[in-house]
């Protein structure tokens, strides 16, 4: 299981005055929906402030995560869901997502909670999506990443 060895996402942590943007792509509903929810259960335990923009898939996600950091966004929770097919299509796009993430945290020093899931098929993102009967919740696990790396940059 992938998420063996995960830091605890239960833990409470204090994110109250922080403004979180949790941007979602919409492929894959179900999944997408379980991830939002996750993330929206986890700021809100937190006590932290959010918004929801969705997206047409994951490759968009950098470009909107960036710019909502640059407009005040304390913190973005990223989450897509790109599902393995037939075409090299799958590899384009997870590597722009995972890649576009990246150069958004470093080049706006803030955090970006990666939600990004790079799947072979659907039953694998139902078990991640922190659905009733979900062994894994990437949604919540992707806002605690959020806070606290928001806190750790807060405390520097």
């Amino acid at each position: 299981m992938s998420g063996a060895g995960a830091p605890n996402a239960e833990e409470q942590i204090d994110g109250s005055g922080l403004r979180v943007v949790i941007v979602a792509g919409t492929w894959h509903e179900q999944i997408t929906d379980g991830l939002i929810a996750g993330a929206e259960r986890t700021l809100t335990a937190a006590g932290a402030e959010y918004t929801i923009v969705r997206v047409p898939g994951s490759f968009e996600l950098p470009v909107v995560s960036k710019r909502a950091l640059e407009a005040g966004a304390d913190a973005v929770v990223a989450l897509g869901v790109i599902i393995r097919g037939g075409t090299p299509h799958f590899e384009y796009v997870s590597s722009a997502a995972t890649d576009g993430l990246t150069r958004v945290a470093l080049d706006t020093g803030k955090p970006v909670g990666f939600g990004v899931l790079t799947l072979d098929d659907e039953a694998q993102g139902l078990d991640r999506a922190g659905l009733e009967g979900s062994r894994e919740d990437k949604g919540a696990e992707s806002a605690h990443a959020a806070l606290t790396t928001a806190l750790a940059l807060r405390a520097l």
